[in-house]
């Protein structure tokens, strides 16, 4: 006997809550194309490298945004009869992707500023406090588009802390900059440049240990089957005891349970369907649980299934 939810409620659980995040991902790749396209032209005329070096750094957003946009249109793709979960795992594949490229960036920035460290360049602080400008005030308008979406979805949240790292990069440069041309200190440069790649890098750990913790199908943060087993025989009196439980991830909010249950000596009078209902409506309501599947075994089943 199970109890799950319902197909639809499965596939169509996130769709519309995807749509929006995905306008919102294609709003802020359209500004930062935008902006990209501008600073190469500018670079070109002027003979601005600081010009051409931030539209390279536009360019990172743009990837960091374009896979994420890939991963939402792949995985709103509905489950068949070979993707029983149907492509949902793309995000998780696309925050993992998306954390090491945010560790590959911070390591050639890190290189970067050593380097100048170690062989000080003039720096024309008043061309660097423009470019800034104008980096700071297209990630705030990307921050301020993904305001509503990051925190569900770890998908846009890799693509946020992209953002945020570069905000926070640009207010950085935009102070040192200003120091840099009243007093002619160049090393605050490099200096701010590692401050920010130690912040990055804390953000980028965090994304990869997110995604690969989902990937390799461990429980969600703050739960483990040890607390819902207790929870329900606490809660359900007839459960003498749960076998075979398991509880994973499928993508960010979707988290999926299954369990064999042993019922206590009355278990003749218990109605099972009943049973498997109300622990499944429990599940959902008290732990976010979008699919559950709940088999109700004989005493000599559940010995089996605790000797296996």
């Amino acid at each position: 006997m199970e109890g799950r939810t319902t197909d639809s409620a499965f596939s169509e659980h996130l769709f519309e809550y995807r749509s929006v995040a995905a306008r919102r991902l294609a709003l802020s790749l359209t500004i930062t194309g935008i902006v990209m396209v501008v600073e190469i032209i500018g670079g070109v005329l002027t003979g601005s490298i600081a010009l051409i070096s931030d539209a390279g750094h536009m360019f990172t957003h743009g990837f960091a945004i374009a896979v994420s946009l890939v991963a939402i249109s792949i995985a709103r793709r509905p489950p068949c009869h070979h993707r029983t979960f149907g492509l949902y795992r793309a995000e998780i594949l696309a925050a993992f992707i998306n954390g090491l490229f945010l560790l590959l960036v911070v390591g050639a920035m890190i290189y970067e500023a050593v380097l100048r460290i170690i062989h000080p360049e003039e720096i024309l602080g008043l061309q660097m406090l423009g470019v800034a400008i104008i980096g700071l005030a297209v990630n705030l308008a990307s921050i301020a588009i993904l305001q509503g979406s990051f925190k569900e979805d770890l998908n846009v949240k890799s693509v946020f802390y992209h953002m945020i790292a570069d905000a926070a990069s640009s207010v950085g440069i935009v102070a040192a900059a200003i120091v840099i041309f009243y007093t002619g200190w160049n090393i605050l440069d490099p200096l701010v440049s590692l401050g920010i790649s130690a912040l990055i890098v804390r953000w980028g750990w965090g994304i990869l240990r997110d995604s690969t913790k989902i990937l390799l199908e461990v429980a969600p943060t703050g739960l483990n089957v040890d607390i819902i087993s207790d929870d329900l025989k606490s809660r359900f009196p007839e459960i003498k005891g749960l076998y075979n439980v398991h509880l994973w991830t499928i993508t960010a909010g979707m988290i999926v349970f299954s369990a064999h249950v042993e019922l206590d000596n009355t278990s003749d009078s218990v109605d099972g369907e009943s049973l498997v209902a109300r622990v499944s409506s429990h599940l959902s309501d008290e732990y976010g649980v979008i699919e559950s599947t709940i088999q109700v075994a004989s005493s000599d089943e559940a010995q089996v299934c605790e000797i296996t």
